[in-house]
């Protein structure tokens, strides 16, 4: 566990890429991320980031991070690993609080509640969720679904509400206080969910600005982002996806898109707690988009880091998160594959600082000689980093230069003189020049090492390149020393040029024959007259500039040399000057003082053979060292015991020991400006910067090795343990699952195949092999094995890290340990075929020249007895004598495999085939032999080696062996038994008949499966290849869309499902309607012949009901009526041919379905009925049916019954007209009533008739049935309560009556002057004719005067006159008497010009005489209503046809 921190300054490790939450961060503005097995705290304000502590104890790459977000527990955290743990820290204290391994598989996801505090949700590549609850320590696993989940998160404002991302692009809602039911799914993504982000406020009113009312749900909003370029925003109140947003191409320096960015993308989505409107997401190249939801168009985003250049990552972003500062500022934390931590400002939208991480090694640093502070890193994830160390603005200032490097950083050297020009040497031999203060590419040398490059170091030249003059040739050369043991002189000039080997000068200068020792390092003193180089085999030679002239050897140390360093020329003491610091794999450090040699140069070389001093301590190979330029004989060293050491060189004293690094150290440099800093790098991916006089240890650490070891032995161990599932992830990458990309490769497991300098493998953990990304994996051009590659100077030696933690164990132990290792590191041989045989040729010489005497003897006589060993010199028999044995020996041992391949060798291939049968170690080879046996044999065989596949899951191939054995249904049920529906049915599309009923059965079946997990088009695919069309329109209406419904009903239409095609255009339309596209119900519903009178009703009810009217308007009838004509008019069909008969029904249909929908709405129900009367009225009409067609206006007329008293109850007081409309209609309702009653009353019984009048007197009648009276919805016994005596004494208004008496009188008037008229233009002709004719005419006109008219005019008149001018006077006297009459009143609709009035009303005294007529045939009627309608009879009554119908009640 993490201590307080050491160092002064620290780059940390990359964050782990391809994780939906691998970073976090707390309202204490500590941000926290996984970078390979550990996690690192960093402190973050609005102008500076400080690392603060790391959270070490998980064993592979940290897959997940999250805080508690709630006040008081912030600072705890929780973290998943790919070791399938999950565990607790206390960031404060920097400790583990407790942990729990409940996964069985990879975590893939983690989340701490942010509702409850105690609720951590986790989740797994298979699937598996887990809710582990903190405080109780209890867990709940659910599986809502069978798909590798990518990412979840947990709702803020609902604590059991979690949405999962899958990688096939499902999101799902589940609730868990519902044991894991699923609440929505949500499909729209059709790729990977790389991250689900939730609204900040719990309501959906912020996009549409929507009043919610009271008691309602608010519901909240999510938003994911998909790998297939989109972000999504999900309705958790409508359950469906409302807004879809597609990532912009943006250019970059005038390049378009890269398609393999696109594939790499990797859609990070993050909604920002103080700007609810608002999303941020990443783009392809690294951008940052803030989307604005509520604007549309180019307005609907804007890039953050514009204000200038250089702002944005370079690469996807893979995480963010936010936090407040003291100030209230909302910053954005962003990590990215370009390995830098970014903080923006929410506000202004501008990057406020940049923390760099490294992604490999450290394998190199090197201070600029000339740029004070400029520290140079060489990294490996091929990548090269100036770091201005002395920046006050920014402390973390870092340039990096990646162009023309494509592999491990591993050696840098500044020029000594040329600000800003700094040599590199990378991994694969490569050695260049970068011009830092450039962005142009490298200048690459022409000449490549063959292995990889440990050193770089400036020089004089030396022949060739020092030949010629001064302007002619550069001042300094760059020499490369690589694994393969040479060093190469460099033009700098002229790089393209054929680099030199020196090993030609000095063999040349020195007269040397023979094959020199490879070369492993080189130091230059700073005079640069004298070159030292260090070798494999130990030695140390230093040469005189510049033909390298051997001045002497150092025999000091026994194995490689990995560093030799010069002391500094402008110490206080001149003498040190010649000290040369060296170090190897032996752990000791040697100083030689050189003096002598260089001041008196020997005639010959000398050997060395003592040293200066040495300084012990260190317990691991000596990787690299650096002499202090601020004091005299102060050196630090750096080791892989995984501490760096500072050394009083006179004294021989150990004065500091650093312990901060959680790895090798593999490079060191002392801060060329503070006496008191060192900077050191490891192969834990981090660079320190310490201060000697802070540190509590001085030397290093003995016994118990350092912490950092003890880490490093588990990872070693734990290796062993996961080497099978890093072969499984392999396998992955290769197939490019983005989501395993780049898993791996952080973790720093050490791997096989390490090379040291002389070309010798390295088992696991003798190299510091560096398991980092590099472009080339993450694009998947190259394999996804990582290599190792080994550092300066660490070669392989018995002191290995494993080794150097031994000391601590128990000899025996120990000695177990290192027999283990030495196994290891040897070659693996193959195992013995005869292992018995073998070792008996292992014996003592005596015995075995015992079996050559036996030998001789038994070749001249029979039987070998008990000596199998002489077998195999022997005959078959003795031969199969030894198989036999050998064979038993290897059943013993378990080595099933050479049991097969002795029993083959002999013939025996039926035993063969038995033993691998029985121990399950059948293979593609013994498949193939098995046809030798014999066809029963190989049959046999075969089934069982399906069977053996089965159990290894590998289907496909068991299929294809059943198939080889002719089995093709039992191949068909293997694929089907395990869901492998796809290629079941191809299989049995390919040998089977079409009409095989197996096929129609995996269509059905699969059909089931897909529709239960929602992909219904491909469901609807198999319903229609078995010609079921009624299921494939049921599968794909289940969406419920417009578009699906419409597709449906076509569907349908086409496999000729009529009634079911004519019930989803109705639902299609009526979802077009509610969404207020008329015109897409209109063409819709017209362009089916059928659904001609749907149109209409649609036009005539439920669009005055969309736009909340409550009656048909004008312009809606002209349109549904212009709508029904269209078809006819086109030519299509004419309304006699048309079958008109089946539309009327489906009309009736429609008038009990819309008539008991809308029962309790009062207004909709009026409407609903009044439009069904005016389309039957249509319909009717088209069929010629003029009598129907008035009845249905009728009832539309009369349709109001239990409506009219609640309209009035709405009616101003003052309103008269429309008072006087509802008196109309009232009495237009009871008129017809009074009607029906008396119809039914003289066609029935008089019990009947007198049920009738008692159940009352507004039964429904029998033609209309229940679709055309409104009592037909409520009980009979209510009936006698709806016409009451009011209702009754409306119909005798004795205004009306008094009205229409006068209008009956004014028209009888009006018919005898027309007649007057008549006759006397009669009269006129007949004066012409003779006076026979005129007496015969005359009388004639005088019988023609109507009777009918005489005898009414007597019987209403009296004895009133029939000349002319009488009835004028009578007409006026009418007229003038009917002025007094109300407005509402009068209904005039004659030949005379009076004014036109709205609202008719029933004949009172026809009333009246209905009324009398039903009193006599039942006494229910009141009296008092007799005597009123007797009045008015007697009153009004005057005509000649009204005293004939009232005489026998006045009588």
């Amino acid at each position: 566990i993490s201590q307080k921190p050491m160092h002064e300054r620290l780059l940390p490790a990359s964050p782990n890429w391809y994780c939906s939450r691998c970073s976090d961060t707390n309202d204490q503005g500590i941000l926290g991320f996984g970078a390979k097995n550990i996690i690192y705290l960093i402190d973050v304000t609005a102008t500076s980031s400080t690392v603060v502590g790391e959270l070490v104890g998980h064993r592979e790459r940290v897959s997940g991070f999250s805080f508690c977000q709630h006040p008081g527990q912030s600072h705890i955290c929780a973290s998943s690993s790919d070791d399938g743990t999950v565990k607790f820290w206390d960031t404060n204290e920097k400790v583990l609080l407790k942990e729990h391994k409940v996964h069985q598989n990879t975590i893939t996801a983690l989340h701490w509640s942010p509702e409850e505090k105690n609720l951590v949700v986790s989740a797994d590549e298979k699937g598996i969720l887990v809710c582990h609850w903190y405080n109780t320590g209890e867990s709940q696993s659910f599986f809502p679904e069978p798909r590798n989940i990518f990412c979840l998160s947990c709702s803020p404002h609902n604590w059991h509400y979690i949405a999962v991302g899958y990688k096939d692009g499902m999101i799902v809602l589940i609730d868990i206080s519902k044991k894991g039911e699923v609440v929505h799914r949500f499909r729209g993504h059709d790729d990977e969910i790389h991250a689900l982000a939730w609204a900040p406020v719990p309501n959906e009113e912020m996009l549409y600005n929507s009043e919610v009312t009271e008691g309602t749900e608010k519901g909240c909003y999510l938003a994911s982002g998909s790998k297939d370029q989109t972000i999504r925003i999900w309705s958790m109140l409508k359950g469906k996806g409302v807004m879809t947003m597609k990532l912009p191409f943006l250019k970059r320096r005038g390049i378009g898109v890269d398609p393999a960015v696109k594939e790499r993308l990797w859609l990070s989505v993050h909604w920002p707690k103080g700007k609810p409107t608002q999303v941020v997401s990443s783009c392809f190249g690294g951008e940052l988009i803030l989307w604005d939801l509520t604007k549309g168009g180019k307005q609907k985003w804007c890039l953050l880091g514009t204000s200038s250049e250089g702002q944005n990552h370079s690469r996807i972003v893979f995480n963010m998160s936010s936090v407040c500062v003291l100030d209230n500022r909302e910053l954005l934390i962003s990590t990215s594959m370009d390995r830098q931590i970014k903080c923006w400002d929410l506000l202004s939208l501008d990057c406020c600082w940049t923390l760099p991480t490294l992604g490999g090694f450290v394998y190199a640093l090197t201070f600029s000689p000339v740029g004070t502070g400029c520290l140079a890193l060489g990294v490996g994830d091929s990548m090269v980093r100036v770091w201005s160390t002395l920046s006050m603005q920014n402390k973390y200032d870092t340039k990096t230069f990646w162009q023309g490097i494509k592999s491990k950083v591993t050696a840098l050297s500044w020029h000594p003189t040329k600000e800003g020009s700094l040599a590199f040497g990378t991994d694969d031999g490569k050695v260049g020049i970068y011009d830092v203060f450039s962005n142009k590419p490298p200048h690459v040398s022409s000449t490549y090492h063959r292995k990889t490059v440990y050193t770089l170091a400036w020089g004089p030249p030396v022949p060739p390149l020092s030949f010629g003059g001064a302007g002619d040739r550069p001042s300094y050369s760059l020499y490369s020393c690589a694994g393969e043991g040479l060093i190469l002189q460099h033009d700098p000039w002229k790089l393209t040029g054929e680099a030199t080997d020196i090993d030609r000068l000095i063999k040349d200068t020195n007269s040397i024959k023979h094959k020199l020792s490879p070369h492993t390092d080189l130091s230059w003193k700073p005079d640069g007259k004298f070159l030292a180089i260090g070798n494999e085999d130990g030695s140390i030679e230093v040469y005189q500039a510049p033909n390298l002239k051997l001045l002497c050897t150092i025999q000091q140390h026994h194995k490689i040399i990995n560093v030799l360093r010069w002391h500094h020329d402008h110490g206080s003491q001149p003498e040190l000057q010649y000290l040369l610091a060296s170090g190897s794999s032996n752990a000791v450090v040697y100083v030689h003082d050189i003096r002598t040699v260089i001041e008196s140069p020997p005639v010959c070389p000398i050997v060395m053979t003592e040293a200066y001093r040495s300084l012990a301590g260190h317990t691991a190979k000596i990787t690299s060292l650096a002499w202090s330029p601020h004091h005299d004989g102060r050196l630090v060293t750096v080791c892989y015991d995984g501490t760096a050491q500072v050394w009083d060189v006179q004294k021989e004293e150990a004065l500091c020991n650093y312990r901060g690094h959680r790895g090798r150290l593999l490079c060191v440099q002392w801060s060329p400006v503070d006496p008191d800093l060192v900077w050191t790098g490891a192969d834990d991916f981090t660079v320190h910067e310490w201060a000697v006089s802070k540190q509590k240890f001085s030397k290093p650490p003995k016994g118990r090795k350092h912490r950092a070891w003890l880490w490093n032995i588990s990872e070693f161990e734990s290796k062993k343990n996961v080497d099978q599932k890093l072969k499984v992830k392999a396998k992955k990458k290769k197939k490019g699952t983005t989501g395993n990309v780049g898993l791996k490769v952080e973790e720093g497991l050490p791997l096989n195949g390490t090379e040291d300098r002389r070309g010798v493998s390295l088992a696991p953990g003798d190299g510091p092999s560096d398991n980092e990304d590099d472009d080339d994996i993450e694009e998947g051009n190259k394999t996804n094995s990582v290599s190792s590659v080994t550092v300066n100077r660490s070669h392989l030696s018995a002191n290995t890290p494993l080794q150097v933690c031994m000391v601590s164990l128990y000899p025996l132990q120990l000695l177990v340990l290192l027999f283990l290792l030495e196994l290891s590191l040897k070659k693996r041989k193959p195992r013995s075929m005869m292992p018995l045989s073998t070792s008996m040729d292992h014996r003592p010489r005596e015995d075995l020249q015992q079996d050559c005497l036996k030998l001789a003897t038994v070749r001249h006589s029979d039987g070998l007895g008990d000596h199998i060993q002489l077998g195999l010199f022997a005959d078959r028999d003795a031969l199969y004598k030894m198989f036999h044995e050998e064979e038993q020996a290897h059943v013993e041992s378990g080595h099933y495999e050479s049991v097969m391949y002795l029993r083959m060798w002999k013939g025996d291939i039926a035993g063969a085939l038995q033993v691998a049968t029985e121990k399950g170690e059948l293979s593609d080879h013994l498949l193939s032999v098995a046809p030798m046996a014999g066809y029963q044999v190989w049959l046999r065989t075969v089934e069982a080696y399906v069977k053996q596949l089965c159990l290894q899951e590998q289907f496909l191939k068991a299929a294809s062996h059943l198939l080889s054995i002719n089995h093709i249904y039992e191949a068909i049920d293997l694929l089907k038994s395990h869901q492998l529906y796809r290629e079941a049915i191809a299989l049995a599309k390919a040998r089977l008949q079409q009409d095989d009923p197996v096929l129609k059965e995996l269509y059905t079946t699969w059909a089931a499966v897909l529709e239960k997990d929602g992909h219904l088009s491909t469901a609807a695919k198999c319903y229609l290849a078995v010609d079921s069309g009624f299921d494939a329109v049921k599968v794909i209406a289940k969406k419920n869309d417009p578009v699906s419904l419409k597709t449906a009903a076509s569907l349908a239409k086409i496999t000729g499902e009529s009634d079911l095609s004519h019930s989803l255009y109705l639902r299609c339309a009526k979802d077009l309607a509610s969404s207020q596209d008329w015109l897409g119900a209109q063409q819709l519903l017209s362009a089916q012949e059928s659904l001609l009178v749907s149109c209409l009703f649609w036009f005539v009810f439920q669009r005055p009901r969309e736009a909340q009217s409550s009656l048909p308007t004008t312009e809606g009838l002209r349109q549904s009526s212009d709508c029904t004509q269209c078809s006819s008019e086109t030519g299509r069909e004419t309304p006699a041919s048309r079958p008109w008969a089946a539309l009327v029904d489906n009309v009736n249909c429609m008038s009990y379905a819309y008539g008991s929908t809308v029962m309790a709405l009062v207004p909709l129900q009026l409407l609903s009925h009044l439009s069904l009367d005016v389309t039957l009225s249509t319909v009717s009409w088209l069929l010629g049916d003029w009598g129907s067609a008035l009845e249905e206006l009728l009832h539309g007329v009369a349709r109001a019954s239990t409506s009219i008293s609640q309209y009035k109850k709405m009616l101003e007081p003052l309103d008269g007209n429309a008072l006087a409309a509802a008196q109309s209609l009232e009495a237009f309702v009871c008129y017809q009533d009074l009607y029906h009653t008396w119809w039914n009353c003289s066609t029935k019984a008089t019990a009947g008739a007198q049920a009738n009048l008692t159940n009352g007197l507004h039964s429904p009648s029998e033609n209309r049935n229940k679709s055309t009276s409104h009592a037909s919805d409520t009980s009979e016994g209510d009936a006698d309560t709806r016409l009451s005596v009011s209702t009754c004494q409306l119909l005798l208004s004795e205004p009306h009556a008094t009205c229409q008496a006068t209008q009956k009188a004014i028209t009888e008037i009006q018919e005898r002057l027309a007649s007057m008229v008549h006759q006397h233009s009669q009269t006129q002709e007949a004066e012409t004719i003779s006076c026979e004719e005129q007496t015969e005419k005359t009388s004639s006109a005088e019988g023609s005067t109507p009777t009918g008219s005489q005898e009414s005019s007597d019987a209403g008149q009296g004895a009133c006159s029939h000349s002319r001018p009488c009835q004028s006077k009578r007409l006026s006297y009418l007229k003038h008497l009917l002025s007094f009459c109300p407005a509402t009143i009068l209904y005039f609709v004659n030949i005379f010009s009076l004014p036109f009035q709205k609202y008719p009303y029933p004949d009172v005294l026809e009333g009246c005489l209905v009324l009398l007529y039903l009193s006599k045939s039942s006494a229910l009627v009141p009296d008092h209503l007799q005597e009123e309608a007797m009045a008015l009879l007697r009153k009004f009554g005057t005509t000649s046809s009204l005293c004939k119908a009232s005489k026998r009640f006045l009588s």
